[in-house]
């Protein structure tokens, strides 16, 4: 896949999308894709988003760029200091970076919030970048 070129889904493919809302910048939702549009746009359906009257599921167009499959499970037993990670709070998913621990739980901070948050290991996955077409592992951003 060349630069500038974006992944193709289909109806039903399990996708996540960005959200480019301002508060939400950097967090991804889980979606179906419910149809392609001629534009480079599909129409999603959300996983864990409902319609402002609570209704069913929210449906909206978004855009191909805003779109990207699941990364793959990376098994993990625990994380390091200054680990990124996505951590799952307010129905999507939120790049963060491990500050510490507090007994099992792990301490997390937002760059895009300038919060800390602890959370439960299943509430983290390892982070994972989409770069033209592939999932990468970002260098530690130790510093």
């Amino acid at each position: 896949m060349s630069a500038g070129e974006t992944m193709k889904f289909k109806r039903g493919d399990r996708v996540e999308i960005a959200s480019n809302e301002e508060g939400f910048v950097g967090s991804y939702y889980e979606a179906t894709v419910v149809t392609e549009l001629v534009r480079k746009e599909y129409i999603v359906q959300y996983l864990t988003l409902l319609k402002d009257d609570m209704s069913g599921p929210l449906r909206e167009v978004v855009t191909a760029a805003e779109v990207r499959p699941p990364p793959p499970e990376i098994p993990a037993t625990g994380f390091n200091l200054y680990d990124l990670v996505d951590a799952f709070d307010n129905d999507g998913w939120w790049v963060g970076k491990i500050t510490g621990r507090i007994g099992s739980k792990f301490c997390v901070y937002f760059d895009s919030t300038k919060d800390e948050i602890a959370y439960e290991f299943e509430r983290l996955r390892v982070h994972q970048d989409w770069i033209d077409g592939k999932w990468v592992l970002p260098e530690n951003p130790l510093i």
